[in-house]
């Protein structure tokens, strides 16, 4: 809880502006903020990334062609570590979360191919 005082010139009870509880409590709230903005842009993003997938499982189940590209897949895994790294992310968590992904599109592509 912030530490109050009466302060005449900016009215009753401020927050101390020295107090370092209140200061961590405000700058953890703009990080939660800030975090559950990006949530919500992963979230549609990955939305629209697999409507594009979807097509693509539809285009690859019409002309009758596999469901994994393992050829396309390495340079999406490449191409993904490099950005990470640049993004100043750990490269093995980006490959495992692209893996992730790739797996449920394959999947995907499988249903429309029955």
């Amino acid at each position: 809880m912030p530490t109050r005082s009466s302060n005449r010139k900016d009215g009753p009870l401020t927050e101390h502006k020295s107090d370092p509880v209140a200061r961590a409590a405000k700058l953890l709230a703009e990080h939660r903020d800030s975090i559950d903005r990006l949530d919500a842009i992963l979230v549609y993003t990955l939305g629209e990334r697999f409507k594009h997938t979807q097509s693509v499982g539809r285009l690859k189940a019409a002309h009758d062609l596999p469901p994994s590209d393992p050829a396309r897949e390495a340079a999406q895994i490449a191409r993904l570590e490099d950005l990470a790294k640049k993004a100043d992310l750990d490269p093995d968590f980006a490959k495992a979360f692209l893996n992730f992904i790739i797996q449920e599109v394959i999947r995907h592509h499988k249903k429309h191919q029955e």
